[in-house]
């Protein structure tokens, strides 16, 4: 398996974005390095697991995509409901920017 290598800062910000994420679930607001660097094992092990899974259940040739992980998780409900609001949230953004896009062209032809 490939091991990406982060330098110091990226190491630092990952740390604490996993105190803040443990924090979320009820943790201490300053957790022990100890119990921060467990929670990144486990992280990056399931999700490491999740993506080989996907990957050997994938149909587009080996390209991932998102219903591959939806599938993976379609037995858990609360992830795949938190899942499929995320997208959803993620499109309706993507729509709400789309409105606000001014059309250069359009906008030089008006005047």
């Amino acid at each position: 398996m490939k091991q990406l290598h982060l330098s110091a800062s990226e190491e630092s910000f990952k740390k604490i974005v996993i105190q803040h994420m443990m924090y979320g679930f009820g943790d201490d607001p300053n957790p022990l390095p100890e119990t921060v660097a467990l929670v990144e094992d486990i992280v990056v092990e399931y999700v490491t697991d999740l993506a080989h899974k996907a990957q050997d259940i994938g149909s587009k040739g080996g390209k991932l995509s998102v219903e591959d992980f939806l599938y993976l998780i379609r037995k858990d409900l609360p992830k795949l409901n938190r899942c499929t609001e995320l997208l959803s949230m993620q499109e309706e953004l993507k729509q709400a920017r789309k409105a606000f896009e001014v059309d250069e062209e359009k906008l030089a032809s008006v005047e």
